[in-house]
This record gives C-alpha cells, sequence and structure tokens, in this order.
C-alpha cells in the first residue's frame, strides 16, 4: 500500500506559489547585478560562443543557435528564445548591441522580425567583453537542466552592461526597468568610483548626468534625476525631438527626428495616432501627417495649417500622443539569489567588486602559467648544457618510462653508460617532471644557437612577468590601474556622443483651436445619437427628423449636458460627437457618456443650460430651482442634485430667467395616485447644485410624484406619458399640503 501523505491544501499553494515566484524572479525575468544578463541572455551568448561565432567568423542561422539554446541551456520553447537574441540586436534598444544580425530582424517601426530559418546572426564586439577570458576559470560552472553539460552562472563581464544596456523584466509581484546609459559615461564614473570609493551619487552625476537613450529625445525632468539614482526609483518624462521648417503653401511643417525611447520598436503606432487625431479633428490644425524616415534617421513631419499656433499644438501632442511618454525607472536586479534594489553608486559598487574577483582569478591564473612555463623553459636551459649526457641517457635506456626516472630522480638502473663519469653524473640529476616532459619532447633544432638564446629571453620575460603579476595580485591600487586600463581601451571602442538631452519644462496647457460651426443633435427615443452640421439638416426631411426624440441645436465648441434620473450629470464635447449622414444609425448615448444603466432623463447643451434654470422635482417630493452656471465642469460627470436613499429625479424643466421674475408661472405636480398640486413658481426657493431642495408635497402610503414642470397661466393642457392633462383643474394649495384628487385627464 501506498505511502499518502496529508498536507493543508492552502499551505501547498502558499508553497508551490513561492518556489514558483522565486523561480521566475531568478531564474527568468530579471538581471543578475554582475553581467547585466537574464538567463536566456546568458545562454544564448554561451551557446554562440561554443558555436565559435566570433565577430571575425561568417554568420550562422538563428534556427541553430536557437536550437543549440533550447537542447542544451534553456528548455523553455523557441519563440522566447529568438525573441531574446532578436532584443540584443536591436540597436534602437541597446547602447552596445551584444548580437550582429544579419537579415530582417524587425525595424523601429514595429516591423517583426523574419522566422529564424531565414536569419543568420553571430557575436558582436560588445559581446566579446562579456566572453573574453572564459576559458580562464574565472567563473563557476553548474550543471544545465539535465545535468548532460556544464553552463557558466555569470559572464566574466568586463563592462558595466547593466547600466550601458539597461533591461526590461516582469517578474511576481515586482519588476526591473533599468535605462540604458551612454558607454563612454559609464566608464568614467566607473573609474571616478575606483579613484574615490567614498564619492557621493550628486558627484557621480558629474560623469553620469542621466541615462541616455539610443533613440535620442529629451528628458523634461532633469531635476528629478539626483532622486532617481538616489532610490533607485522614480518617473522620467521623455519627448521626442521636434524642428519647425517651412512648409508649402505658407504653412509650417513640426519635424520629428527622435522619438522616445518607450515608443521605439513601435514607431508606426505613434504616426497612426498621429494621423488618426487629425482625421478625427482632435486637432483642427493639423493639415497632413506623412512619415518620411529612411536609413538616414527618423522624419515624421506634420503638416500645420496656416496661421495656426504651432506652440499650443506641441502641448496638445505632448498631452494626448506618445510624443511625450513616462519611463517608470527601477533599478531591480539579482545578487546572490535576491532581488535588491540599487542605486545608481551601489550598482557601480557591484561591477567593481565583480572586476575585482575576475581580475583575481585571471591574474592568479596568468601568475599559475607563467610559473609553470618558467619552469620548463629553466629545465631545458639547463638541458641544453647537460644535452650529451642526457643523448647518453636515452640511448642507454630500454624505456621512456627509465628515461624519465633518471632525468627526475637519478635512477640510472639498467641505463648503460659510457663512462663511469656519466654515470656517476646523472645520479644527480633532479629535473621536475614537467622538465624531465618537455626535454624527452624536445627537438634537436631547439640545440640551435639562437634557439637557446630565445629561451634565455623568455625567461627573462617570464621572471618579469611573475614579478608584475605578483605586484598585481598584493595591491589594489595596482589591480585598480589594469582594470580602469582595459576600460580606457574599450572607451575608445565604443565611444558616442549623448544623444539624450537635458532639460527642466512645465507642461503647459493646450487650448483647442476650433472654427465654430452649428451643429444639431438628433437623439432617438432608444438613445442613439448623431450630428448633423446646418446644411445636412437643413436637406433633412421633416419625417426623418420626427423620427428622434430630441432635437438640440448646438456650436461645435459648446457640450451636450445629459442628465439622468440618479442625479448625475454627464458631458460630452461637441466635436466628440459621432458626424453621421441623416439616414445613419449613430452611437449610443450610453457609450460616448460611459453610462452604465442609469435613465437619461433631459439633454441641453451647455451654452444653452448656462443662461437658464433648471426646476428639478423628485420622486419623494422634493424641489428646488438651480442656476444652470452652477453645472460649469471640465469633469466629464458631477452630480446634478442631491438624493435621499431610494429617491430620484421624475423631471427637469428649463426655465428662462424672464420665466423666474414673472409672478404668474404655476408649478404642477403629479403623483402615481392621480393627485395633483399647484402652487406659484416664486415659491420655489433656488439653492445649490449640491442641496436636497424643499418638500412641496406631503404623500401618504406608497404614493410618489411621476411629474413636475412649471407652466404660464395661459397654459390650458400639458403633456406628460403621452397623454394630454388640463392645467386649469389643477387648484392652487400652498406646498406641502395633500393634494388634490381629480381627473385631469382632456376627453
Amino acid at each position: 500500500m501506498e505511502n499518502i501523505i496529508q498536507i493543508d491544501f492552502s499551505e501547498e499553494m502558499k508553497n508551490s506559489y513561492r518556489d514558483y515566484a522565486m523561480s521566475v524572479i531568478i531564474a527568468r525575468a530579471l538581471p543578475d547585478v554582475r553581467d547585466g544578463l537574464k538567463p536566456v541572455q546568458r545562454r544564448i551568448l554561451y551557446a554562440m560562443s561554443e558555436l565559435g561565432l566570433a565577430p571575425d567568423r561568417p554568420h550562422r542561422k538563428s534556427a541553430r543557435i536557437v536550437g543549440d539554446t533550447m537542447g542544451k541551456y534553456h528548455p523553455h520553447g523557441d519563440s522566447s528564445i529568438y525573441d531574446a537574441l532578436v532584443h540584443m540586436t536591436e540597436e534602437y534598444s541597446l547602447s552596445i548591441p551584444l548580437v550582429d544580425g544579419h537579415g530582417n530582424f524587425g525595424s523601429i517601426d514595429g516591423d517583426g522580425a523574419a522566422a529564424m530559418r531565414y536569419t543568420e546572426a553571430r557575436l558582436s564586439l560588445g559581446a566579446k567583453t562579456m566572453l573574453d577570458n572564459l576559458d580562464k576559470d574565472l567563473v563557476e560552472f553548474i550543471p544545465n537542466f539535465d545535468e548532460s553539460e556544464k553552463e557558466p552562472s555569470v559572464l566574466p563581464a568586463i563592462l558595466p552592461n547593466l547600466l550601458i544596456n539597461g533591461t526590461t523584466g516582469i517578474a511576481v509581484g515586482m519588476a526591473t526597468n533599468i535605462p540604458p546609459h551612454n558607454p563612454s559615461e559609464v566608464i568614467d564614473g566607473v573609474i571616478a568610483y575606483m579613484d574615490r570609493p567614498s564619492i557621493s551619487i550628486e558627484k557621480l552625476m558629474e560623469y553620469i548626468p542621466a541615462p541616455d537613450f539610443p533613440t535620442g529625445g529629451i528628458i523634461v525632468n532633469q531635476s528629478d534625476i539626483p532622486n532617481i539614482y538616489r532610490t533607485g526609483e522614480g518617473k522620467l518624462k521623455i519627448r521626442g525631438k521636434v524642428n519647425i521648417e517651412k512648409g508649402d503653401a505658407g504653412r509650417e511643417n513640426i519635424v520629428i527626428s527622435e522619438i522616445p525611447y518607450t515608443v521605439a520598436g513601435n514607431k508606426s503606432k505613434l504616426v497612426e495616432n498621429l494621423a488618426t487625431l487629425m482625421k478625427d479633428r482632435v486637432f483642427d490644425e493639423i493639415y497632413d501627417v506623412r512619415d518620411e524616415s529612411s536609413k538616414e534617421g527618423i522624419r515624421i513631419v506634420i503638416e500645420v495649417k496656416k496661421d495656426r499656433n504651432i506652440t499650443n499644438l506641441l502641448n496638445g501632442l505632448y498631452k494626448k500622443t506618445s510624443l511625450e511618454d513616462t519611463y517608470s525607472v527601477n533599478l531591480l536586479a539579482v545578487k546572490e539569489q535576491q532581488p535588491i534594489t540599487f542605486n545608481l553608486k551601489s550598482l557601480i559598487e557591484e561591477f567593481v567588486l565583480f572586476q575585482e574577483e575576475l581580475y583575481t582569478k585571471e591574474y592568479t591564473h596568468l601568475l599559475q602559467k607563467a610559473k609553470q612555463r618558467l619552469e620548463i623553459v629553466n629545465g631545458l636551459i639547463r638541458a641544453t648544457d647537460l644535452i650529451d649526457l642526457i643523448i647518453e641517457i636515452l640511448r642507454g635506456s630500454t624505456s621512456i618510462k627509465q628515461a624519465k626516472a633518471c632525468l627526475m630522480h637519478g635512477d640510472i638502473t639498467d641505463i648503460n653508460f659510457k663512462s663511469k663519469a656519466s654515470s656517476k653524473t646523472a645520479q644527480t640529476l633532479d629535473f621536475t617532471e614537467r622538465q624531465a616532459d618537455a626535454i624527452l619532447s624536445m627537438q634537436l633544432s631547439k640545440l640551435i644557437g639562437l634557439e637557446v638564446l630565445k629561451l634565455h629571453e623568455e625567461g627573462d620575460s617570464l621572471a618579469e612577468n611573475i614579478q608584475k603579476y605578483e605586484i598585481i595580485l598584493s595591491n589594489k591600487k595596482e589591480l585598480y590601474k589594469v582594470i580602469k586600463s582595459r576600460l580606457r581601451e574599450y572607451k575608445k571602442l565604443f565611444a558616442a556622443p549623448r544623444k539624450t538631452l537635458l532639460t527642466n519644462t512645465k507642461n503647459e496647457s493646450y487650448v483647442e483651436e476650433v472654427k465654430e460651426e452649428e451643429l444639431y443633435i438628433l437623439i432617438d427615443r432608444f438613445g442613439y445619437t448623431k450630428k448633423l452640421d446646418a446644411t445636412t439638416y437643413g436637406r433633412t426631411s421633416e419625417t426623418t427628423k420626427a423620427e428622434h426624440s430630441f432635437t438640440i441645436s448646438m456650436k461645435n465648441t459648446d457640450k451636450l449636458c445629459v442628465f439622468t434620473t440618479e442625479g448625475n450629470m454627464y458631458q460630452v464635447k461637441g466635436m466628440n460627437l459621432p458626424k453621421c449622414r441623416a439616414k445613419d444609425k449613430g452611437t449610443l448615448i450610453h457609450s460616448l457618456c460611459k453610462l452604465e444603466r442609469e435613465e437619461v432623463l433631459a439633454y441641453f447643451s451647455f451654452e444653452e443650460l448656462f443662461d437658464s434654470m433648471l426646476l428639478f422635482t423628485t420622486k419623494n417630493g422634493f424641489i428646488k430651482l438651480v442656476s444652470g452656471a452652477e453645472f460649469e465642469t471640465n469633469r466629464s460627470v458631477i452630480a446634478s442634485t442631491k438624493l435621499e436613499q431610494g429617491d430620484k429625479i421624475v423631471s427637469i424643466t428649463q426655465l428662462s430667467a424672464n420665466d423666474i421674475l414673472a409672478d404668474d408661472r404655476k408649478v404642477i405636480i403629479l403623483t402615481k395616485d392621480g393627485l395633483s398640486l399647484g402652487f406659484q413658481l416664486n415659491e420655489v426657493s433656488q439653492l445649490k447644485r449640491s442641496s436636497r431642495g424643499v418638500k412641496a408635497i406631503t404623500l401618504t402610503g406608497e404614493d410618489y410624484v411621476v411629474f413636475g414642470t412649471a407652466l404660464s397661466p395661459d397654459t390650458e393642457t400639458f403633456i406628460y406619458n403621452d397623454i394630454s392633462y388640463n392645467a386649469k383643474k389643477v387648484k392652487n394649495r400652498r406646498r406641502c399640503a395633500k393634494g388634490q384628487k381629480t381627473d385631469l385627464s382632456v376627453k
């Protein structure tokens, strides 16, 4: 019988999820702070190194690289590996690309790479700095997923790749977003730290002032950068770089020559967005949008109509398009299997500590090899002085083992010598094993005088190198000199001017420049809404007009105000309403206002509403007058009145200033049970939008108000729910009195 272990389900889920989360964090999503690579990137580069794809070797099919990487080191799917390979070729994403791609690897527009069977790749010069000296035991090699191969746990990177190229990764419950930097600036910053480890972040920023994006652009919140570098978190606002040029027909052009880094790899979406905003007349100032980009660089042209404010238009583009975007910085990386948020100085410190470890191992390795070689060279030099004896030993021996024993230990057993003197001298030999092996494999050509001289010169050189290596290993300052010297060499190799400009710019508001025109808004009983210009409306038949429950005349610069029974007012800009033909169905008002299940009660244009008063009547019998000016707001939705629990608005009547001043205008209220109540309009209080109102009628039982309106004294009938009622039959009563039970319907 099998052993059954009973465990708590929630505890098992907790443990399993924690293990999964840590696996994603450490083994997939986040970079190592030392080489700045995610595991998949490191494995791709190592697999390419194993395939011999050096920068000076021919390209190899990407499918072969992906296959080797997946089969040997990264069994997580070929598409994820190929995506990572493609990313490492992108000059618009990395300051120093790590892979040299050949073929269609996509573009900054957002075009995808061709299938891996069509493209080829090899390591770049940048990758060489990550893989040099991999054969010198500088880093630990660990078993792969099935223990059939060995792979490096980290690459011996001799450039601060994490800061230079940056990275992006989303793990479980955390994410990293490290921006790329200028290689020359980063190297200068590292050298400055090595010269003075106590240097402050502010002083480091004299060398590394800010990120430097491969796409250029402008960082417009430079003052926030010191805090980002201190805390490791923050937001950068990036703008594209624009120029103003003269265009055709007296127009001026806005030319975008650099785009924000966040749009890199998706430039076409920015162009499409600009074209859509022009088409929908969100920016009426735009005449045309063209993408004239080529291999020489980015060039997006926005033609502006004559006599328009270009500065104002730019403010609008920054606000409503990705021409200005936000880059969220999070300097998160893995150190000793733990995710840690670093600051600028601690990232450099970790890199320098890693370099100390690498260079110490490298020079220990070089010292050991130099000593071993010097041992052999000294043995060969000594052997040339005893060459006659050595030849006699070799001729008198019956095996290499016998001759080797004589050279190492002076063992002359069973060796025939020509003289006793030779036998006696042979007994004094004490060559080391390496020296003995070198002597036994030495060619006779080494006995030439010139070759012997070369051995002496090599011995002197090795002794000098050994002394140098020992000084470097015993003195940290000397070790730093070597590190800095190599960094300066790579600075010359990868030097590039800064591309991203730094400024402090405040966001200016955009003032819409719209040419005024008369509009007619038609809304049917289901809420389908459409916008017609004055010409189209004039040509529309009376039958078509009659099919609509509401017709509102307004300007395109005005706003449509939508009141609901739940006590809310929604606003839609006239220019955002759908322009249609007379026979088109239109768009549901609920979609335009993002209404949930609220019932629409009334529609007004804001200009008309602003100069009028609204009479609110609620289900529970509350009434009030509110000035239209109370509803002036930039928000898309506000509360139109205060309602009690279970109450709702049953009617809204629009009144002019003259209506309010008149003493003879009458308010009529109807209830569900057929009660009616009338009183003078001047008895109704004018209150704030946020007030509840005053009680207008006393209700009994389950009765409630269904309608309320204000009529002039000469009005004989009014309509409610498609039924005509006789206004003359409603007797005037004092407010809060009970209603009059009467039949008001017109026979």
